[in-house]
């Protein structure tokens, strides 16, 4: 009797969790649904809650040293507590409501590559341990960012890759502890002059911030530097925009003003 009271305080024989997604792509702004499964293991269970949560890989600098780490930053508690019966089975459906700000995984059916963006469901229960499951969740971009995107390539700009890094970009509006950026070679019309795009989107229910930031070739005596652009774009109007005109003005603008020509 003491073994198998010991047993269950180190969960063994506890319950089990799952959740089943109707449809794992979503957008920034929209929302998840889907039902969460608890399986009654072989006694008797008081179960504290159940939660969910998005969770992503986030880069953190710390001095001189940089560190990855697996951040949840959207929490949504789905029930109470409550008694969970040997071999019972409890469902728990759910809309999660995804923030405006999630970093993208997805363009063009294709993975971001350094991207990692999962729902986490944890179950929690009275003096045993933490049962929890992982599910893989894509990001695809909202049309508003899917024109930057297009512009971008129409310019002929290549992907390079992606990550979330924590922190805060200056004068937008900003929600969560991190931003993603997303990175792209030149093509050899700007070559000359630039060595690397770096492009950041912020949403909000009513714009889309857009961060640009270039990183500049230095040259045989001058040190390499940043340049930086920001704008907002109207939902509304953003079919409305040439924006590979638009991006394509601003970059030649921002390398003529450093004594860089392409």
């Amino acid at each position: 009797m003491v073994f198998k009271k010991l047993m269950q305080a180190m969960g063994v024989g506890g319950p089990s969790v799952e959740t089943v997604l109707a449809n794992p792509n979503c957008r920034p702004g929209g929302f998840l649904e889907g039902q969460v499964h608890v399986m009654g293991g072989d006694h008797a269970t008081d179960v504290e809650y159940v939660a969910i949560g998005l969770m992503t890989r986030v880069e953190v600098e710390s001095g001189d040293s940089e560190y990855n780490t697996n951040q949840e930053f959207h929490r949504q508690r789905l029930t109470g507590s409550f008694r969970l019966d040997p071999g019972a089975r409890y469902d728990v459906p759910f809309r999660f409501d995804v923030p405006w700000e999630t970093p993208i995984t997805e363009v063009y059916g294709q993975h971001l590559h350094g991207m990692t963006m999962g729902l986490t469901t944890e179950l929690e229960v009275a003096r045993a341990v933490d049962k929890s499951d992982l599910d893989a969740v894509a990001v695809h971009p909202l049309p508003a960012q899917e024109r930057i995107l297009d512009a971008l390539l129409r310019l002929g700009f290549r992907f390079s890759r992606a990550d979330v890094e924590r922190g805060r970009v200056y004068g937008v509006q900003q929600q969560l502890p991190f931003y993603q950026e997303i990175e792209f070679y030149p093509p050899s019309a700007y070559a000359s002059g630039i060595n690397q795009l770096e492009l950041t989107f912020l949403p909000t229910p009513h714009v889309l911030q857009v961060v640009l930031e270039i990183d500049k070739r230095g040259g045989l005596f001058t040190e390499g530097h940043d340049a930086f652009g920001r704008f907002d774009i109207d939902y509304s109007t953003v079919d409305q925009v040439d924006w590979a005109g638009q991006l394509d003005n601003w970059l030649r603008q921002s390398a003529q003003r450093r004594g860089l020509f392409f």
